[in-house]
Parts: C-alpha cells; sequence; structure tokens
C-alpha cells in the first residue's frame, strides 16, 4: 500500500528529479505541446500549471492594488522555477497569464498515444488547453 508515500520518485534522485521537472516544464510552456512518457507527463502536470497561476495571482493582485511590486515578485518566483529563463518568464505572463485569466484552472491536458515501440512504456502528449503557437 502507498499510504503516506507523496510524489512519484521515476527511479531517480532528487536533484535528477528537479532538473527533469524544470526541462519538461520549461520545454512545454515554450512549445504548448510535448511528447514524453504518461507518468512524467503527469509528474510535470502540476509544476507547469503551478506556474500559470502564479503569473496569474501576481499581475491580478498587482492591478488590484496598483502596486507593480506584486507583479515583480511573481515574476521572480516563477524565474527561480523557470532557470532563470528571462525570455520564458515574458512568455509566461504576457502570453499565458492573460490567456488563462478566466480559467479556474485544468491549464493542460494529457493524451494517451500508446506503449512506445522500444520498451513498451506508455506514451503521452501534455499540451496547453487552449493555447495556439506560431510555429
Amino acid at each position: 500500500m502507498r499510504h503516506r508515500h507523496h510524489g512519484k520518485k521515476l527511479n531517480r534522485s532528487s536533484s535528477h528529479r528537479k532538473a527533469l521537472r524544470m526541462n519538461l516544464a520549461t520545454e512545454l510552456l515554450k512549445r504548448g505541446r510535448i511528447r514524453t512518457t504518461f507518468h512524467k507527463a503527469k509528474f510535470v502536470q502540476g509544476h507547469a500549471e503551478r506556474l500559470i497561476t502564479i503569473a496569474k495571482r501576481g499581475l491580478a493582485r498587482a492591478e488590484a492594488r496598483g502596486d507593480e511590486l506584486i507583479a515583480v515578485h511573481a515574476r521572480r518566483q516563477v524565474a527561480r522555477r523557470l532557470n532563470n529563463d528571462r525570455v520564458l518568464v515574458g512568455k509566461v505572463f504576457d502570453e499565458l497569464a492573460p490567456l488563462y485569466a478566466d480559467r479556474p484552472g485544468g491549464y493542460t491536458r494529457i493524451v494517451k498515444l500508446g506503449p512506445r515501440k522500444g520498451d513498451n512504456a506508455e506514451m503521452a502528449v501534455i499540451e496547453l488547453v487552449d493555447y495556439e503557437d506560431e510555429d
């Protein structure tokens, strides 16, 4: 039984898991859609949605109070979790947060693709909902 076992370890060390989560979230937010294993998709889904929520709340609170420092704090929180990628942080705050401003959550979707040919791992696509990339 899995009582009191929280999170997925993915057979990796903690530093490897942290790097994997950051890399997957970065690619998801850059491209809008990535193809990976189902368990990695479930692993990164909450992290990516949390980043968008932080951006949404930071912009909303800054606008409501008229204080730009609140938005700066939110930008720094998101930047810390995205390896200080300024271009990507700008995209999260300028494109994604306004796009999902009226959505209460559920910014990503996971679609199962079936097993991978080599090792039979369950593959999936994780994508941002209602996001059309210009690529």
